[in-house]
Order: structure tokens, then C-alpha cells, then sequence
């Protein structure tokens, strides 16, 4: 990128700040002043800062597609789940500052060198108004590769209406129906009603993903083995010992959505803390929990559907438990092409 770009970039950056002085990205709504300093739940002021940037293999297969996804993991969290895989930036804050141009130079390189297929912002809600900034910025010489923004679910509309000109592809969670389940792990007892409603949002702005092409007459999809373009994929992780927690959500997402939603069933949990003695977190997914869950959303006629079993994390389960300290911090991060046997 050349110095007056740079500068061009940078000088982006002061007419942002404005959002962060009283702030109410999230639901949480702290407002408070994080130019000066203040940090609200998310734990993170005003400079951006991000653990790592690179070309990733672990998400879904149109979104990782052959050579990766631009997945670019910010610092902090506004949910701070207590079973995070990711605790390590989204609730001890490891990351360091970033310049946008820097950032912009990383994204440039691995798409002319890598052939990433979208970039994708990692629980960015945050940092938005960064984002935003630097998807235009991207845009204005030509590079014309998806942005994914990869949620947890708990987004406030305002939000969400903010990059609805810069985002092409949503990539929620949708973690709880269980106010109480919700409350206990995220601190956030009306996490059903705010994800419901963001997630309305998106499929409004952008609808389902592209990549279920068409249905034939006994449910069964005709998948696009092409990289996504746009569109809506909701993802949901299982967590063990609360399966009718799993169940009410694939009930709620049917009734407002039909059977047609795209949904990644995710059996990836892994322990990173330990829970009091006897709770059902200390342990993995079983097998006959995710059988469950997933007989549960063919019986509601979910057409669309990655389905991660017990034993696909198991094959793999360097690749789902992240070291954010050290230089590659998913050791099962391959290319596709040289493994496709790997992928959800």
C-alpha cells in the first residue's frame, strides 16, 4: 500500500472515534467513554486491537472454501461467555494494537497471495465502527471478496443497520433459548429476544446463504460447492448436559424461519475451565446428545443443515482449540485442497 494511502487510511480513523465516546454498540449499552480510557463490558477502548489475522480453515466449507477464510479476531468480547474457546481475547484481552493500514496490508497480502475467499470479522461488534471503515477502504481498488461478520448473536438493529452496506455474509450464533442457561454463562438473561430479533435483521437485509441452491421434493439440498457470496448461516453449539436448551432453539429458529434456514449444528465444545463438581461443562458433547439434537431438526424439516458429530471433533480436535499465544494458533489449520476430508 503506498505512504499517501496509508495516510489517506488513518486519517479514516478520527471520524469514527465519535461512536466510542458514549458507547452503545452492543445490547449491553454501558455508554461509556472509551476515547478517554473507559472500558464497558467488552473490556476494550478505542484502539483497535486484534490477536491475529490469517487465512483459516476451520470454518464451514463455503466459507473456508479451498484457501481460506481472511478471519481477523479482534480483542475482547461484548458476550464473554464462561465456556469460551476463544477465552484467551475474548475474556483475558490477549491482542495487540493494530493500524488500520496494517490490517489493510495483511488482508491485501493473503487475497493476492493466498486467494482468501471473504474476509471475515470475528466477533467484531465492538469495533464496528473500524470495520466499516476498512471494508471501504478495501473496496475502493477493486478487491471484491465477501465480508463476513461472525456474531454472537447478541447484536443490537442499530448495529446491525450500520453495516448493512459493507456486509455480504452473517455468520451468528444463536447460543440460547434458556434465559437462565444464558444468564449464568453470558450474563445476558434476554439473549433469546435480542438474538431473535438481530437475526431477523440479517435475513432481512441479506436473506439465506447462497450456498443451498435449490431443494428436491424429499428435503435434500443441491449444495454449491462454490465459495458463498452472500446470506445468512446461523450457527448453534451444543452444550453438554443442556440439550433441551438446543431443542427449544431449533423450535424457536423453525417458527420464524421454516425449514429452509441454513443452520450449522456444532458438537465442538471443549472444556477450557473448570465448573463446579458434577456440572455437565466439564465434559464434551456425547455422541446421543447430538443425536438428539440433530433427529430433533430433521423432524422439524430443516433442509439446510452442516452437521459437526461428537466424532468429526474428535478426528480433529487440534483445529477447534485455539492458541492465541503462539505464532499459529490453530495447529489443524490446512488447506482444503491438500486435505478435503477435513471440514464440517
Amino acid at each position: 500500500m503506498r505512504p499517501d494511502r496509508h495516510a489517506f487510511l488513518e486519517s479514516l480513523e478520527e471520524s469514527i472515534l465519535s461512536y466510542y465516546k458514549a458507547c452503545e454498540l452492543c445490547p449491553r449499552r454501558c455508554g461509556v467513554d472509551r476515547t478517554a480510557g473507559q472500558v464497558g463490558f467488552c473490556g476494550e477502548g478505542s484502539r483497535l486491537r486484534i490477536a491475529t489475522i490469517e487465512a483459516h480453515m476451520g470454518e464451514e466449507p463455503p466459507i473456508s472454501g479451498k484457501n481460506g477464510s481472511g478471519t481477523v479476531f479482534f480483542s475482547g468480547c461484548s458476550l464473554r461467555c464462561l465456556f469460551c474457546q476463544n477465552y484467551q481475547i475474548s475474556r483475558e484481552g490477549l491482542g495487540r494494537n493494530w493500524a488500520l493500514s496494517e490490517i489493510a496490508d495483511r488482508l491485501v497480502a493473503l487475497h493476492e497471495q493466498g486467494g482468501i475467499h471473504n474476509v471475515n470479522f470475528v466477533t467484531p461488534d465492538h469495533f464496528i465502527p473500524h470495520t466499516i471503515t476498512l471494508v471501504r477502504y478495501l473496496r475502493e481498488p477493486g478487491i471484491r471478496i465477501p465480508t463476513v461478520y461472525n456474531l454472537s448473536g447478541y447484536q443490537r438493529v442499530e448495529s446491525l443497520r450500520l453495516i448493512e452496506s459493507v456486509a455480504d455474509i452473517y455468520l451468528p450464533d444463536f447460543k440460547y433459548a434458556d434465559a437462565a442457561l444464558a444468564q449464568s454463562l453470558s450474563q445476558c438473561a434476554d439473549y433469546a429476544a435480542v438474538a431473535l430479533e438481530a437475526l431477523c435483521e440479517m435475513v432481512g437485509q441479506k436473506g439465506f446463504l447462497d450456498t443451498f441452491v435449490a431443494n428436491d421434493g424429499e428435503g435434500t439440498a443441491t449444495v454449491s460447492f462454490l465459495p458463498a457470496r452472500e446470506g445468512v448461516l446461523v450457527r448453534h453449539l451444543i452444550l453438554p448436559g443442556h440439550i433441551e436448551n438446543s431443542l427449544q432453539v431449533l423450535n424457536m429458529l423453525f417458527l420464524e424461519f421454516g425449514r429452509d434456514l441454513p443452520i450449522s449444528l456444532m458438537s465442538q465444545y471443549v472444556p477450557v475451565r473448570k465448573f463446579p463438581v458434577g456440572s455437565s461443562l466439564n465434559r464434551q458433547v456425547t455422541r446421543d446428545e447430538f443425536q438428539a439434537v440433530f433427529r430433533h431438526a430433521r423432524e422439524l424439516g430443516f433442509r439446510n443443515l452442516f452437521v459437526q458429530s461428537p466424532e468429526d471433533v474428535a478426528r480433529g480436535a487440534q483445529q477447534f482449540l485455539p492458541d492465541f499465544g503462539a505464532a499459529n494458533p490453530f495447529r489443524g489449520n490446512v488447506r482444503k485442497r491438500d486435505h478435503p476430508e477435513m471440514g464440517r
